[in-house]
């Protein structure tokens, strides 16, 4: 279809083609600034993770607490909360209840205008379908007063330009549903990119604190022990 046919299209759609026009062009800005910005989110957080994962298993919590505090991705805010429990708390718990707690501030940040993506796919539909009730509702008034003669001729037309919004608001529609459909999994990875961040992070912070208790235990242990041989001695 090249452009003039486009054209001719849309203006014998009606009235109805402007809305769905708009409608179309309004999901498609929120739908393109929420796909790069969730790719951008995505990008970020798997680069700071890479980062801060080895310092984790070694145990070295100031240092990622240092990266953490001047980085602003939303792993980084999720681990931060965690951490700064880490340092007063030592059950494992209260640090997990400090990290959904991060979760549950981030997740509606990731949904933010998703949902509008898909109300105006349905409104674009709406607005089509209206607009073609609208039109056989003028074109049957039209061949009412009609020459017999010419009435199945101006019907047909008239019907064919009726369905004319119709067809431009399902173009319009399922470009969007199919931006929405992207976006959800695109929230949904990160969402779950983040809760498996968290599971590592605990099991990390557990690691390291079972370790450090089992040296003091064994360091507690042997202390006795070297007294006596030293009291047997003299």
């Amino acid at each position: 279809m090249g452009f003039y046919s486009m054209l001719a299209f849309f203006q014998k759609g009606g009235m109805f083609m402007y809305p769905i026009l708009l409608v179309f062009v309004i999901g498609l800005g929120i739908a393109l600034e929420r796909w790069f910005r969730l790719s951008r989110i995505r990008s970020v957080n798997r680069k700071i993770w890479n980062q801060l994962y080895p310092m984790l298993v070694k145990g070295e919590f100031e240092k990622v607490m240092g990266v953490v505090s001047k980085d602003k991705s939303t792993i980084a805010q999720m681990l931060g909360m965690g951490l700064a429990r880490q340092g007063t708390v030592r059950r494992r718990e209260d640090i997990e209840i400090a990290m959904e707690e991060s979760m549950m501030e981030i997740i509606p940040k990731l949904e933010a205008r998703t949902p509008y993506v898909a109300l105006l796919s349905n409104i674009a539909t709406l607005l089509g379908l209206l607009g073609t009730i609208m039109g056989l509702i003028e074109a049957f008034t039209a061949v009412a007063n009609a020459n017999p003669a010419e009435k199945a001729d101006l019907l047909s037309a008239s019907i064919s330009v009726a369905m004319n919004t119709t067809a431009f608001g399902l173009m319009s529609a399922i470009p969007l549903l199919l931006f929405h459909a992207k976006l959800t999994s695109t929230t949904g990875q990160i969402v779950d990119s983040l809760e498996m961040a968290s599971v590592k992070a605990l099991n990390s912070i557990s690691t390291v604190q079972r370790r450090k208790l089992e040296n003091k235990k064994e360091f507690s242990g042997d202390a006795p022990h070297d007294s006596t041989s030293t009291e047997k001695r003299h």
